[in-house]
């Protein structure tokens, strides 16, 4: 049986992946699983899978959940008790499911382990792509994704050489306002910018997909897990979310993965590769769903799109502070305390104030995430 540590469990994705080790109980054994603040969520995954170690994100938590645990679970806390959970259980395969950059500590730690990492956390090539990806090939690490997209052009690229590959096609569905000028943009409510058409997510990813700052943080990211440059990767609208990306060759030929959007087959394909078993998930029917529709990625209508584009190619510690940036932006917008329009305006004026240096370990990385949160926070 393969032995799983999931970070993040009580999130979305970790919850799915949760679904799909259930459909395949021969299969997997959950050996940790780490929450921040949903203690009966956690206790329930623990009971029902069992895990040697559950981890919460402070001490209250910890003690909030602590009669509620199975007996042979224990439980830690706080970064400590996250990196444990990556790197000291026992694991094959670690689901990296935190939201933001505090995944990547854990993820590190992981890889210094040897432990093949199933990543959905974007955040962490996005701020380290450099020392993770350079780390990861020292200790022969595999790094497989989970996010749908790249996970597509992961499949896509089976048995072929990056020298064959003209670019990488991403697409996005352009995210709750797709519809919408950006005129119509004013105003808009927090429930409206959380209404998904088609995926159900987080709240910060769905933030993310509406000003597509997600899709920026997924260029950012494929760069890294690929190797492409920026001129070798675009990205189109296709507001089906059918063809989750593809891949076109030097030979003008292209190869797409396509599928209903439901985040349990990329999940499940990071968790089996290089095999494939049935998944929980609905096949798709072409014929029933009719037509396929696909537009430019307009970088006017969505600036988000072309910051990111921006600081990948600066690269340096650009990247770091886009997304620190960011995430408090979205925390604020979704408190209130600012409009949907001014995330992006905390991002130009918090880039505008920065300096690119390059940013040669995690502390430096650290050090410049604080700067760019503080930042943002008083914008």
């Amino acid at each position: 049986m393969k032995k799983i540590s999931i970070l993040g469990s009580t999130g979305s994705i970790g919850t799915q992946t949760l679904d799909v080790i259930a459909s395949h109980p021969e299969r997997f054994e959950v050996v940790a699983l780490t929450a921040g603040s949903n203690v009966e969520l956690l206790a329930d995954q623990a009971r029902r899978f069992r895990p040697r170690l559950v981890a919460l994100a402070d001490k209250s938590a910890a003690e909030r959940v602590s009669d509620l645990l199975p007996p042979g679970t224990r439980i830690v806390y706080g970064e400590e008790g996250i990196i444990e959970a990556a790197a000291d259980t026992g694991a094959d395969l670690v689901i990296t499911a935190l939201v933001g950059s505090c995944g990547l500590r854990p993820t590190l730690a992981a890889i210094e382990a040897g432990i093949t990492i199933g990543l959905a956390n974007k955040e962490t090539l996005v701020t380290a792509g450099h020392l993770v990806m350079q780390r990861a090939a020292e200790k022969n690490v595999a790094i497989l994704p989970v996010d749908s997209e790249h996970s597509a052009i992961f499949q896509c690229l089976n048995g072929e050489t990056s020298k064959e590959v003209r670019k990488i096609v991403i697409t996005a569905s352009g995210g709750s306002f797709r519809e919408r000028t950006r005129q119509e943009l004013e105003g808009v409510t927090i429930e409206q910018a959380l209404n998904h058409p088609n995926w159900s997510m987080g709240a910060k990813i769905t933030i993310d997909s509406a000003t597509m700052v997600n899709k920026g943080l997924e260029v950012i990211e494929a760069h890294w897990l690929f190797g492409t440059s920026y001129d070798q990767i675009e990205v189109i609208i296709h507001p089906e979310s059918i063809i989750h990306s593809f891949v076109e060759f030097v030979d003008y030929s292209i190869i797409a993965q396509l599928g209903l959007p439901d985040m349990r087959v990329p999940i499940q394909y990071a968790l089996t590769y290089p095999e494939r078993y049935p998944n929980p998930a609905k096949p798709l029917n072409l014929a029933e769903i009719g037509t396929l529709n696909f537009r430019p990625m307009d970088m006017e209508r969505y600036p988000c799109m072309a910051m990111a584009f921006a600081c990948g190619r600066v690269g340096g510690s650009a990247p770091t502070v886009f997304n620190a940036a960011n995430e408090v932006a979205v925390a604020r917008f979704l408190k209130g305390e600012i409009s949907f329009l001014d995330i992006e305006r905390v991002l130009e004026q918090v880039l505008e104030r920065h300096q690119v240096t390059q940013l040669a370990d995690v502390q430096a990385i650290e050090e410049m995430d604080a700067w760019a949160r503080h930042t943002a926070s008083l914008i």
